[in-house]
C-alpha cells in the first residue's frame, strides 16, 4: 500500500521546519495560516490541502509552490495507486 500523500506533504514540511530551526508554530505564524491548519496537515486529518495552503506555506519558506513540491518522494509518487484520489 502506497504512503498516503498527506503523509509525504507532513514530513516535508517537518524536514524543511528543521532545516531551518523553526517550529511548525512559527510557520503558521510566517505563513499567515492558522495553526489548526498546519496542525491538521501534519496529523493528517487534512489529506488533501488547497493550493492556497500550499502557497502560504512554501512562502513562509521563501519557496514557490512549485518548488516547495518538488521533492524526491512526491515527484516518485504512484497516483494509479492511490485509493484516496
Amino acid at each position: 500500500m502506497p504512503v498516503p500523500i498527506s503523509v509525504l506533504i507532513a514530513a516535508h514540511i517537518q524536514k524543511l521546519c528543521h532545516q531551518r530551526g523553526i517550529s511548525i508554530y512559527q510557520l503558521a505564524q510566517m505563513g499567515g495560516l492558522a495553526d489548526s491548519t498546519l496542525d491538521n496537515i501534519m496529523n493528517r486529518r487534512s489529506a488533501y490541502p488547497s493550493i492556497k495552503t500550499l502557497v502560504r506555506i512554501a512562502n513562509a519558506f521563501g519557496l514557490t509552490v512549485a518548488e516547495f513540491l518538488d521533492f524526491p518522494a512526491l515527484n516518485d509518487y504512484s497516483y494509479e495507486d492511490d485509493t484516496d484520489a
